[in-house]
């Protein structure tokens, strides 16, 4: 018996304690009218106006020629020499109004991309190649500037413009697979699917 007396008169504490402090907070967080005006200059606001900031992002786009990139891409994915040579090439296509792909692509056919190519001549493009000897070049730089050059004054120049007319003066005993290769490059590198 005198657990159970013990045990409700904790029940009886516990609960009236509770009963109040939840009646004691509800009063301080939702006052009654009547009190509001005896509260109000004792309450002291918790957060005060806030400045108003505008947030602006600005971003500016810029205009770029991805050739450069794209040859430089191609160049890399077959592991040619000529990688890092995109912005040259380019550069001085565009000087010579011809298509730097075009360039690559005779590369591709000519040499696989400068891999196979007489020692030290630095010319992938099989330009003054034949039977009566090679035509060298000190450097690539040099390489590209002169055979750009060539195809735009001995062919572009000359109306010789789709890889089937160039064929036929660049090396005319070519049955058609040289201008179907060049072809399937040109193809390759302006889908940028390598």
């Amino acid at each position: 018996m005198p657990k159970k007396v013990f045990l409700l008169s904790t029940w009886i504490v516990t609960t009236v304690s509770a009963l109040a402090a939840s009646l004691s907070f509800y009063h301080q967080f939702h006052p009654s009218p009547a009190l509001a005006p005896l509260l109000a200059g004792t309450i002291n606001p918790v957060y005060a106006a806030l400045p108003q900031i505008t947030y602006q992002i600005t971003a500016q786009a810029y205009a770029a020629d991805a050739r450069p990139v794209m040859i430089d891409k191609y160049l890399t994915r077959y592991q040619s020499p000529l990688a890092g040579y995109g912005q040259i090439i380019t550069q001085v296509a565009d000087a010579h109004q011809l298509d730097p792909y075009l360039f690559i692509a005779i590369a591709q056919q000519e040499s696989n991309l400068c891999k196979k190519i007489p020692t030290n001549s630095y010319n992938c493009w099989g330009w003054g190649i034949h039977s009566q000897g090679t035509l060298r070049f000190d450097s690539y730089e040099q390489a590209i500037t002169t055979i750009i050059a060539g195809l735009t004054q001995n062919y572009i120049g000359k109306g010789l413009i789709e890889p089937a007319d160039i064929m036929r003066k660049y090396t005319p005993l070519s049955s058609g697979s040289w201008a179907a290769g060049v072809n399937q490059f040109l193809e390759e590198l302006r889908s940028g699917e390598f």
